[in-house]
């Protein structure tokens, strides 16, 4: 049996997102897609072009959403998840997206092509000229620093190689200084090469 076979018979030969019955195709579901059943669905043509093209998405074809979120298959529910998230500002998406619930991989795999995260969301780590850290960047110490509990002080000028964000925290980062693993606050550090 095809993969196109496969998915009409799972789909009662509808579009799994608006249930349309006529010029249906196989899309993959991006990026995880391996052409199996399980990462396609079988979509209109309507549907398609909508999602292909966001400029000129009409919200009002997405209230099929409501059904086809219950879906059973998960790709399916990822694409639901998808489309109301980039809806999610019209009010009525939202409310659904409040109602939808995906594990843990299945939301991994929705969020894998950068919907539904919010860029007001994510943890910055900023030095003390603004400039963005990330994992494995080296930083200089601005200032003498007393690390409480470990009876040093960090000097000005030494060098923390390879730190680690603290994810729930933009204003610190984890290193290593004289062998001891110890948070810093990042308006004390600098950025290095």
């Amino acid at each position: 049996m095809s993969i196109e076979q496969e998915l009409q018979s799972r789909s009662e030969s509808k579009c799994e997102l608006c249930s349309a019955t006529e010029n249906l195709s196989v899309y993959d579901i991006p990026p995880e897609s391996n052409g199996s059943a399980e990462h396609v669905i079988l979509i209109c043509q309507t549907c398609q072009d909508q999602i292909n093209h966001q400029d000129t998405m009409d919200e009002n074809h997405w209230r099929c959403l409501n059904e086809s979120m219950w879906s059973q298959v998960p790709a399916v529910q990822i694409m639901a998840w998808r489309l109301l998230t980039r809806l999610s500002s019209k009010g009525w998406p939202q409310d659904l997206l409040d109602m939808l619930y995906l594990d843990d991989d299945t939301l991994a795999w929705a969020q894998a092509d950068g919907d539904g995260i919010d860029e007001s969301d994510k943890v910055i780590h900023k030095d003390c000229n603004g400039v963005i850290l990330n994992n494995g960047d080296n930083v200089v110490i601005t200032k003498d620093l007393v690390i409480k509990g470990a009876n040093f002080t960090a000097k000005r000028g030494t060098a923390v190689r390879k730190i680690s964000l603290v994810p729930d925290s933009a204003r610190e980062i984890e290193g290593k200084v004289e062998g001891q693993l110890i948070v810093l606050a990042t308006r004390f550090l600098k950025k290095s090469n």
